[in-house]
């Protein structure tokens, strides 16, 4: 086992990874950040896959995803519908217990869609506050992500809650 500094530091740079890969729009790259049965020495054919470690995901909004195939779906469709995409990412706390690990942040969001009316330039760009859990796992080949829940964070309105009361 290694020190736990050189843990927080493995466990940093595959949180890191893991948004570059999202910016870049390299599902190979993102896809192998994932957790796989095999990362764990299971053979998915003959052993229960929630034994298995199976992976998990939670986009601001969508129902509970699980498996490899559900999430990497849902990564595919996000990349083939975003144009760009940029994480800055603040509050990065990471936490290692064993061969498992915790990483919480608030991921600052600026992405774009498709230009509007087919025209050339990128649609308009859209900020979006979230805040997001990762669990990483260890494997023999790095630390993978298991699990990954993202929760938007709700917009202050600027108004005092007690002004509510009729004049």
């Amino acid at each position: 086992m290694s020190a736990p500094h050189t843990d927080v530091e493995q466990v940093e740079l595959a949180n890191t990874a893991f948004y570059e890969a999202m910016e870049r729009g390299d599902f190979e790259e993102l896809s192998s950040l994932w957790l796989t049965p095999s990362d764990l020495g299971v053979d998915e054919e003959y052993h229960d896959p929630a034994d298995a470690g199976v992976i998990s995901c939670v986009h601001p909004g969508w129902p509970v995803l699980t498996g490899r195939g559900e999430v990497l779906r849902s990564y595919a469709l996000i990349m083939a519908n975003t144009e760009y995409i940029q994480f800055f990412l603040t509050d990065v706390h990471v936490s290692v217990t064993g061969d498992t690990a915790l990483v919480t942040c608030t991921e600052n969001i600026l992405s774009g869609g498709p230009a509007l009316d087919g025209g050339a330039e990128l649609g308009p760009l859209v900020g979006q506050l979230v805040v997001a859990t990762n669990v990483f796992r260890r494997t023999p080949l790095g630390w993978k992500i298991w699990s990954h829940h993202a929760s938007p964070v709700m917009a202050e309105n600027g108004e005092d809650e007690s002004d509510d009361t009729p004049a």
